[in-house]
Parts: structure tokens; C-alpha cells; sequence
């Protein structure tokens, strides 16, 4: 029984020291790309009617569309 113990607990002290020896996660390798602007999105026929790519301004334009469609109030309001 006591070796039981003894062994248990040796099971327990590796599995909890071997938690610890995780290595550092860090980018390695080539340099990635940095994000380009929002309203550079992709030029293809899934774009929403009325947004021109690169165009800042039609993408704020298109965004505040989109938001006011997920707007229950103005959604409800606007319908009746």
C-alpha cells in the first residue's frame, strides 16, 4: 500500500513538473507581412454592391449600412 502511495504521488510530480517545461512560443522563420488597411479588402464578385476596394470611404459607408441592418430598434421602428 505504501508503495502504491509512494508512486502516486512520484506520478503525480512528474506529470505536474512536466507542465512547466513548456519552451517559449515565438515566430521563427521568415518575417510576416504587416495588416494592410480595412478598406483594401478582396476585388471579386463577393464584394457588397456599392464598395469599391481601396476606397476608405464607401467601406465607412458600407459599415455603417451593414450596422444599421443589425439594429433591432430601427429595424422594428423602420417597419412599421
Amino acid at each position: 500500500m505504501t508503495l502504491r502511495v509512494v508512486s502516486l504521488v512520484v506520478a503525480a510530480l512528474v506529470t505536474t513538473l512536466a507542465a512547466c517545461g513548456e519552451r517559449p512560443q515565438t515566430a521563427t522563420g521568415p518575417q510576416k507581412k504587416l495588416d494592410s488597411a480595412v478598406s483594401d479588402g478582396a476585388n471579386n464578385a463577393y464584394l457588397a454592391p456599392g464598395w469599391k476596394t481601396g476606397d476608405a470611404t464607401s467601406w465607412e459607408q458600407q459599415m455603417r449600412k451593414r450596422a444599421q441592418g443589425q439594429d433591432e430598434y430601427s429595424r422594428i421602428a423602420g417597419g412599421s
